[in-house]
């Protein structure tokens, strides 16, 4: 059920040819790699949700939901340098389907915004974008734990202390940003709930690992 639902998503914004309907089966086959665990259908669903709830804030629908379902379509556990493939990818195959190069371009400069979460402040879809991507830190209570677990796993190659150390280093950067999200829907929907439950995370790790300032 939750296949069809996305490849229907995926219609709706893509185009129903036959070339459009297989890159939508190569990508969910992407999302649904057996390694993913955090970066999965699951996400691709939850981001594609978000955004529907940050409609209003997007100047250019279309391409902000190919951004979503090109996020994280190379997911090898390399921060950084799986957003630029993903980006590489919708660049290459975006045009095979009917977009211009300059909307694959833009699509591609939106899912390398991935990388950092830091639009510009007139950048309305780069803003939509990373705050649906980023909504999962606001989720309840069990959401979170849940969404922490799967991230330990996608990076289940990593040892323990090195995880707990650069976790912490990221959460505490996100804790020095004046605000989380970008958008007024996006700060209303989540930003209290996400500074709890990262400031919380990083409290655990700092104790775990001996730094409990």
């Amino acid at each position: 059920m939750e296949r069809m639902d996305l490849l229907s998503r995926w219609s709706a914004v893509a185009g129903d040819s036959p070339a459009a309907r297989r890159r939508g089966r190569e990508l969910l086959a992407r999302w649904s790699q057996p390694h993913r665990h955090y970066h999965s259908t699951a996400h691709l669903r939850n981001i594609l949700e978000a955004l529907d709830l940050l409609a209003e804030e997007i100047r250019t629908p279309s391409t902000v939901q190919l951004a979503a379902w090109f996020h994280d379509a190379v997911y090898d556990g390399n921060p950084g340098d799986d957003e630029r493939a993903s980006a590489a990818l919708a660049a290459h195959v975006l045009p095979t389907i009917g977009f211009t190069r300059a909307e694959a371009d833009e699509v591609a400069r939106l899912v390398r915004l991935t990388i950092g979460h830091d639009p510009a402040p007139d950048d309305a879809d780069g803003a939509a974008l990373c705050d649906a991507d980023l909504s999962v830190l606001g989720a309840d209570p069990d959401g979170y734990e849940a969404y922490t677990r799967a991230v330990r796993l996608d990076y289940a190659h990593v040892p323990e202390d090195t995880f707990r150390r650069a976790r912490a280093a990221v959460l505490a950067q996100l804790l020095n940003k004046e605000s989380l999200f970008h958008t007024p829907t996006g700060r209303a929907l989540w930003e209290g709930a996400a500074r709890r439950n990262v400031g919380d995370e990083l409290r655990h790790l700092r104790q775990s690992t001996g730094h409990d300032r």
